[in-house]
């Protein structure tokens, strides 16, 4: 996909792979919309596109609220004119806990942001998109959201929601020149998993350690391009064979 007057919403763009995605995008020219609920990080990662030589703004955004979903959907479009690329990326991990010991406002805050804020986030962009018969979207969902995960049960669930939210609109909107994909990455090296045994063996599979962001910023690359015009609905694992 050529770069050229293209736009790109990225949410979570602050850190980890949403920064790695927007450097990336912005590599090829296409411009960039970053949302992030972090205001310091998100201008930090604009700092870093602008640096690079690429174009972009920043808005600060509650992906789980309608009305600021609304907010970034409007600002991409009275700034640039169109959505050509959506990476519908936030999400947040939530503390490990057995399902009997997680707490009501944990599960409420998890499903918010990781399955409703993924959910508006195609509710409003899709219609962008549609009015324009073209448009890319990727969503974020986890190796979690293609099997178990003890502890994190809470934010396996969420990631499921996101894996059948993709397949279905894939199907929907596939009719109308909008393709829809999913990536499901491992274990990765950023803030949402610090703390974590990220080194562990056993939680990595035949690659033996963590990916880093930009190895799951190069799919998002890959799936955003003419490259991949073939692709819809597909559910992808970006794990190094860990649910293999």
């Amino acid at each position: 996909m050529s770069g050229q007057n293209r736009v790109a919403i990225n949410t979570g763009a602050g850190s980890g792979i949403g920064r790695s995605a927007s450097l990336k995008l912005a590599e090829q020219g296409i411009r960039v919309v970053l949302v992030d609920y972090d205001a310091q990080l998100g201008a930090e990662s604009l700092s870093l596109v602008k640096e690079s030589g690429g174009e972009g703004i920043f808005v600060q955004a509650d992906v789980s609220k309608n009305a600021e979903v609304e907010k970034y959907v409007a600002t991409a479009i009275e700034t640039y004119g169109s959505i050509d690329v959506f990476f519908n990326n936030a999400g947040v991990l939530g503390a490990p806990a057995l399902l009997a010991d997680q707490t009501e406002e944990m599960f409420d805050w998890i499903i918010s942001v990781n399955l409703k804020g993924v959910f508006l986030g195609l509710k409003h962009v899709v219609k962008i998109m549609e009015q324009q018969q073209s448009g890319v979207i990727v969503n974020t969902s986890s190796a979690a959201g293609i099997e178990s995960c003890p502890h994190l049960g809470v934010y396996s669930a969420s990631k499921h929601g996101v894996v059948g939210l993709t397949r279905t609109a894939a199907v929907e909107y596939g009719p109308k020149g909008i393709r829809i994909n999913a990536i499901c990455p491992g274990g990765v090296l950023t803030n949402m998993t610090k703390g974590m045994e990220m080194n562990n063996p056993e939680q990595n599979g035949p690659s033996r350690r963590p990916a880093t962001p930009d190895e799951i910023a190069n799919v998002v690359r890959f799936l955003v391009s003419d490259e991949a015009s073939y692709m819809n609905g597909a559910i992808i694992p970006v794990d190094g064979g860990l649910t293999s």
